[in-house]
């Protein structure tokens, strides 16, 4: 049934639309979401020499700040473990303030990769292959 429908059927009747429902809106909704959220994932650049380089970057999704966690060449699940220390020691005090990291199924992120931030409290959260983009 198309909104041209529902809207002829509606008016027809004489009723307006439904009230507005009590609660937040869609952008409140989202937003109270993104508190103590991070994600991260790969990125790729290629040189003037053509070769690929990955970018491993992790964002606080409230305030959308970038931590460019290591750059290399050759990504292993040693490399990404380590990066993930490295970003805990950046974060230093603050990383309290996150309860969840959403990352992505790939095989460089091993279960020492996780380990790492359970240390910290962090849950890590695995979106299904193919799921859309969440930022």
């Amino acid at each position: 049934m198309s909104a041209t429908s529902v809207r002829t059927i509606l008016r027809r009747h004489r009723l307006g639309p439904a009230p507005r429902r009590g609660g937040p809106s869609w952008t409140e909704f989202l937003r109270a979401q993104a508190v103590g959220a991070l994600a991260g994932d790969f990125l790729t650049v290629e040189t003037i020499g053509l070769t690929r380089l990955y970018v491993f970057f992790v964002i606080e999704l409230e305030r959308r700040r970038v931590h460019l966690a290591g750059v290399t060449a050759h990504p292993t699940g040693a490399w990404v473990t380590q990066a993930a220390r490295n970003l805990m020691m950046d974060l230093d005090g603050h990383a309290d303030r996150f309860h969840f990291l959403i990352r992505d199924c790939d095989a460089k992120f091993t279960t020492a990769f996780d380990a790492v931030f359970a240390a910290a409290r962090i849950e890590v959260v695995k979106i299904p292959p193919r799921a859309p983009a969440l930022w």
